[in-house]
């Protein structure tokens, strides 16, 4: 364990321990939900005359002695109806009130389109939210699986460790994952499919939220498909004048892998200074998928090592993906300090750390009609954030609000493979560390008119290193690094300003410069590269412009244009390793960056009261796209690697591809509580090919969406969803995925195809009590087994939920 984590957890006991605690006998309020009666916590209770305000605990209570006598009393809630009310008024209801949810979200506060918060109303691009009362009806096992509970982003798995979303066509290094404002991507993002989103546990998020489309101007390189932005939970000061202590613990079982997570979270509140410390700890067995489906996704066996030789044994259960359990434990400390109404300052400690996990998709490949690996896993996915924030809010020439982070976060990984046979275990592990600076300002210029404006600073500093080891001897020898020793910086200054023209018509307007500085030293003792070293120096300029027209309180309109550019990292440029059997990736340093310009139409209309549809429509344009393309090392279209003769391939700037499509939702209040919501999502792309003719897009999903019936009453919350996604066939999927025969289905001329697929699901939470909530449910119900396109990793079968929260 980390030195930092015992130093955090020391802060947290000082905190425990400095005050003792009764409470004063004070005037309490209670918040509650109006359709399931349970209490809303961290609800914003507030006065401007005099100037007051405090927050209900997790029990929905809030001390408001301070308010008595106070004319207007505001209750406000993220995603809830604000109310106001006079002291008087309150007495009379016996100092209990009740929230409405927004009834379709227009009016939602977000923050992921310009980092800074604002209704929903206001934005020309599309954004999905997932709030903290769907997580706790959703379960999600991971943070990928919480993303794509929201049916609007596809999620591909590899292996039971991983999740990688894909949004409009992209996928990977070309989105962007921000924690708590934070970008996560580091130098080593690749184009590949990636696993870090989970890092993240989904009991520490507060709030996730999806920008779709670039979000470059806000956030820099990478995000070309989108922002996936995840906040975490914060600390709360005591609603009294007394420390409080409150908090939570959780319990989960899963059937389809066997699955046993324990969360604990406790909150320490004083008047200036509070303390939050959350803890999750996830046991995943191997992975059972459904009886329903193709038997080409049967694991008819795997390998084992008996008496020293690899053996290939018969699966006893060819539902059961052996192997594909691991473990995981997730770690987040967090300090807050708020010594007047004009500043406030926060600390934070994430740590997040899985076992060793198989590849599932590697070990189910095979050479020759033989298995080809005996073992391949990765090592232990490690996170760790430090962060320090700083706000301020001033009504100066400069600014109203600023925001200021400073964070330095570390990630290891390591890859481990043998082939089938072979006494060498082959490793190469890699550890980054990123720090970085960000500074954000807000000002309002006019009553029409505000400005948003700042900087940010990036470093990282990669090292990678390989070895061999002899499986029998125990020898350890040096062999190639998947990366080389580097470093990449990062320079980018935006603004943005936003114009009400009146009150049906606003614009808003962004630009970034970005620069970037990538220095790498290539080693030469295994592969007598042509260079030593590769230096990138280049700078980018991406710029936003978009309106929103709302015609009357029904209709709401949207146009928006932006730029998005990722510039190459250092895998791009530098790394060595096979992609696939008899191919390998070689370094290319003349790589200039990728650029995306993008289109987006949006519409919602409401039906009244009691319904409303939106519709998105977008096109997208990568220039410079950088691909695998076929390369020559030195001469030569063919290297020895791993003991393999292996084709060069290189990443290059060799393509344009585009994607266009269509996002849909109707949502409907219907009678006796219920609720109806549906999400689809339609994308369609190509690429260029090296021989000028096009494929489809491998990050473009299949058409997908998702359909679900919700009853929310007293305390009650159910809800019965169906998942689907249609057929990719084998004439339209991607060059790169025919050559996957392993991990498709085969269509009736024996060539891969990836099926359509549903699911019908159902969930519930029932409030056993004010402190205890149950909440369970059976996914995949007529037990379906199904692949999602892309995939290796067979989605689960009939899966049986149970879970048991307690607040205090």
């Amino acid at each position: 364990m980390h030195n930092s984590l015992y130093f955090s957890f020391l802060i947290s006991l000082f905190f425990i321990l400095e005050v003792g605690s009764s409470l004063l006998h004070a005037q309490q309020v209670v918040v509650l939900e109006r359709d399931n009666n349970s209490p809303l916590a961290y609800v914003t209770v507030s006065s401007n005359n005099p100037k007051q305000s405090t927050f209900t605990d997790l029990q929905g209570k809030a001390d408001i002695a301070d308010f008595t006598g106070i004319d207007s009393i505001y209750f406000s809630l993220l995603g809830y109806k604000t109310k106001l009310l006079s002291y008087k008024h309150l007495n009379q209801k016996g100092f209990v009130i009740y929230m409405e949810a927004t009834d379709f979200r227009l009016d939602e506060v977000v923050v992921s389109a310009t980092r800074w918060a604002q209704s929903r109303r206001d934005l020309t691009q599309r954004i999905s939210s997932i709030r903290a009362f769907e997580v706790q009806l959703q379960n999600p096992q991971t943070a990928a699986d919480l993303i794509g509970s929201s049916g609007e982003v596809f999620i591909q798995k590899s292996q039971q460790g991983g999740g990688s979303p894909m949004i409009r066509g992209f996928a990977a290094n070309r989105l962007l994952i921000a924690v708590d404002g934070v970008r996560m991507n580091t130098a080593i993002f690749r184009s590949g499919n990636l696993q870090n989103i989970i890092s993240i546990d989904p009991f520490a998020v507060s709030r996730a939220e999806v920008l779709f489309g670039p979000g470059s101007v806000m956030y820099g390189s990478d995000a070309i498909g989108g922002v996936m932005n995840f906040s975490l939970i914060e600390p709360k000061l005591s609603e009294t004048h007394h420390f409080a202590v409150n908090g939570k613990a959780a319990l989960r079982l899963s059937s389809a892998n066997n699955e046993k997570t324990g969360h604990v979270m406790l909150n320490f509140g004083g008047t200036k200074w509070a303390a939050l410390g959350s803890i999750s700890f996830n046991s995943y067995g191997n992975l059972r998928m459904g009886e329903h489906g193709p038997d080409d996704y049967l694991r008819q066996e795997y390998v084992q090592r008996i008496n020293g030789q690899d053996e290939v044994v018969e699966n006893e259960d060819p539902l059961l993906q052996t192997p594909s359990g691991f473990d995981q434990l997730s770690i987040l400390q967090k300090i807050y300090f708020k010594p007047n109404e004009e500043w406030d300052f926060g600390y934070s400690l994430v740590f997040s750390q899985t076992s060793d996990y198989d590849r599932y998709d590697r070990l189910i490949e095979y050479r020759n009609d033989k298995l080809r690996s005996a073992e391949w896993y990765y090592g232990p996915q490690l996170w760790m954030m430090h962060a320090i924030s700083i706000n301020h809010h001033s009504d100066n020439k400069l600014y109203d609000k600023m925001a200021i982070k400073l964070s330095a976060q570390l990630f290891e990984e390591s890859r481990h493979d043998r082939s089938f046979n072979s006494l060498n275990l082959k490793s190469r592990h890699e550890k980054v560390w990123v720090y970085n600076l960000q500074a954000d300002f807000n000002k309002k210029i006019t009553e029409r008119a505000s400005l948003y404006y700042g900087l940010e600073l990036i470093n990282n500093q990669v090292e990678s290193t390989g070895s061999q080891k002899d499986i029998e001897t125990g020898a350890i020898s040096p062999i190639s690094a998947r990366y080389p020793e580097s470093s990449l910086g990062s320079m980018g200054l935006f603004a943005g300003y936003q114009h009400r023209f009146n009150p049906k018509l606003l614009a808003n307007a962004g630009l970034r410069y970005s620069h970037y500085l990538l220095d790498a030293r290539f080693d030469t003792q295994f592969f007598p590269f042509p260079f030593e070293t590769a230096q990138i120096n280049n700078g980018a300029f991406n710029g936003s412009v978009g309106l929103v027209y709302n015609p009357t309180q029904q209709w709401s309109l949207s146009a928006n244009f932006a730029t998005g550019f990722r510039s190459p990292n250092v895998d791009d440029i530098g790394k060595v390793f096979d992609s696939e059997p008899g191919f390998v990736i070689v370094p290319n340093p003349a790589l200039k960056a990728e650029y995306a310009r993008s289109v987006d139409i949006g519409l919602a209309h409401f039906l009244g009261q009691k319904a409303k549809v939106d519709l998105s429509a977008y096109y997208t344009l990568l220039t410079d796209a950088l691909v695998r393309r076929p390369f020559d090392f030195n001469g030569a279209d063919s290297i020895l690697y791993d003991g393999e003769m292996s084709r060069v391939l290189a990443i290059q700037n060799a393509a344009n591809a585009r994607v266009y499509g269509i996002q849909g939702g109707l949502e409907i209040k219907l009678p006796a509580n219920l609720s109806w919501f549906t999400s689809l999502s339609y994308q369609k792309g190509e690429e260029e090919l090296d021989d000028g003719s096009t494929s489809p897009l491998r990050h473009a999903a299949p058409f997908f969406g998702r359909s679900r019936i919700t009853y929310n009453k007293n305390k009650w919350l159910v809800e019965l969803n169906a998942n689907y996604s249609s057929e990719v066939s084998h004439e339209n999927m991607p060059e790169e995925e025919k050559s996957k025969v392993y991990q498709y289905a085969k269509d009736q001329d024996g060539n891969p195809y990836s099926p359509a697929w549903f699911t019908v699901n159902l969930k519930g939470v029932y409030k056993l009590s004010q402190q205890i909530n149950l909440a369970g449910g059976v996914e995949n119900i007529t037990n379906q087994r199904y692949r999602p396109y892309s995939s290796g990793l067979v989605a689960p079968g009939r899966n049986f939920m149970l879970s048991a929260t307690l607040t205090f």
